[in-house]
């Protein structure tokens, strides 16, 4: 079994995922279009077809998946953060500061905790909550 997160976004999608794929280090596996859609008569509205339908990422062999969301279905996230746990304080440091990069908010600046060598958490320029994560030895 796997578990993937699936993020929607409010019409930056494939910004996002560029982002990501800088930031992260990620490899942008699948990006299709509603324009793409096989057959005749789409239900999208025409100034939706060059949003995205489905985007897939891997990052380090874990996956995150990801759409814009149609027809007023979207939600602003909440109730959860990616997590991303790393080996060690300086490539946590550096995936902070790239995620940071137009952050709409820093809600813990990464730092020494009692738990963690580093941890930061954050809401990115496109609203998705992260934490970056490196723990000490338990």
């Amino acid at each position: 079994m796997k578990i993937a997160p699936y993020l929607f976004f409010d019409g930056v999608c494939e910004q996002a995922f560029k982002f990501y794929e800088k930031a992260l280090g990620a490899k942008i596996e699948a990006m299709m279009h509603f324009k793409d859609m096989p057959g005749g008569d789409s239900p999208v509205p025409a100034d939706a077809m060059d949003k995205v339908m489905h985007a897939r990422m891997s990052i380090d062999g874990q996956i995150i998946m990801a759409s814009d969301a149609m027809g007023g279905r979207y939600n602003k996230p909440q109730g959860y953060d990616i997590n991303i746990t790393v080996d060690t304080p300086e490539e946590a440091d550096r995936l902070f500061k790239n995620l940071s990069d137009g952050a709409q908010s820093i809600n813990m600046p990464i730092a020494e905790t009692f738990w963690a060598l580093r941890f930061g958490a954050l809401v990115d320029k496109f609203g998705i909550p992260w934490m970056v994560n490196c723990e000490k030895k338990m």
